[in-house]
C-alpha cells in the first residue's frame, strides 16, 4: 500500500555538514520521494514583492488588484503618460530579486501577466490588459490591505542636506575632514618631473 505523506522542511542557519548529510540522505532515498517546491503566492511573500516596488509598480499592482485581477492597458496608460515600461519592468525586477535573496524559489510565476492584443501574424503587438490570476488575488488583497494600515513615510518638504556639511550633532570646531577645500589651489602641489 502506497501512502502519501507531506512533509514542509525549513532550515535556516544549517551547518555545512548538516546540509550535506541532509542531502545524502535525500540522495539516497530520492527513488521513494517526490520533492516539490512551493511557489504560490502566499501574502507574506506579496508583502516582500510590494516592499520591494517603487510607488508606481505599486500602483500598477493595485490598480489590478482593485479589478478583481483584469485591467485594461488603456486604462493604465491613462494613470502612466510616461508609458507601462517603467512599473512592468520594476515588476519583473522585483520578481528576479525576490528569487536572488531566497524569498520566493526559481519557478514562481510572475503576479501580474501581460495579455497581447492582436494575431499572431502582427508582428510587434501592444499590451491589451494586464492580469493577476484568481489564486493570487487573496493574497495580494490582503498584502495591500496591510500596506494600507502600516504608516507611511513622511514627505520630505525641505531641501536635501548637503552631504558636505558638519552634521548637526559635531560641535562647530570640530576637526571634520572635508571632501572639497573651501579655496581649492590654483595648481595642484605635485614635485615637477626631473625636480629633485
Amino acid at each position: 500500500m502506497l501512502q502519501r505523506v507531506v512533509v514542509r522542511i525549513t532550515i535556516e542557519g544549517a551547518s555545512e555538514e548538516f546540509e550535506r548529510k541532509l542531502l545524502d540522505l535525500l540522495a539516497e532515498h530520492r527513488d521513494e520521494l517526490a520533492i516539490s517546491v512551493d511557489t504560490a503566492w502566499d501574502v507574506d511573500r506579496a508583502m516582500l514583492f510590494l516592499n520591494t516596488l517603487n510607488e508606481d509598480a505599486r500602483l500598477f499592482v493595485r490598480l489590478v488588484v482593485d479589478s478583481d485581477g483584469h485591467r485594461e492597458a488603456a486604462v493604465l496608460r491613462e494613470v502612466f503618460p510616461g508609458g507601462l515600461r517603467g512599473p512592468t519592468v520594476a515588476l519583473a525586477y522585483a520578481l528576479k530579486r525576490g528569487v536572488k535573496h531566497g524569498w520566493w524559489p526559481e519557478g514562481t510565476e510572475a503576479p501580474l501577466t501581460v495579455i497581447y492584443g492582436g494575431g499572431p501574424r502582427d508582428g510587434w503587438r501592444q499590451a491589451s490588459a494586464y492580469e493577476m490570476s484568481g489564486e493570487h488575488l487573496p493574497a495580494f488583497r490582503a498584502a495591500l490591505a496591510h500596506y494600507d494600515t502600516t504608516t507611511p513615510r513622511p514627505t520630505w518638504d525641505e531641501e536635501a542636506p548637503s552631504a558636505l556639511a558638519v552634521h548637526s550633532s559635531w560641535a562647530a570646531d570640530a576637526d571634520v575632514p572635508r571632501v572639497l577645500y573651501d579655496d581649492p589651489p590654483a595648481a595642484a602641489n605635485l614635485p615637477h618631473r626631473g625636480a629633485s
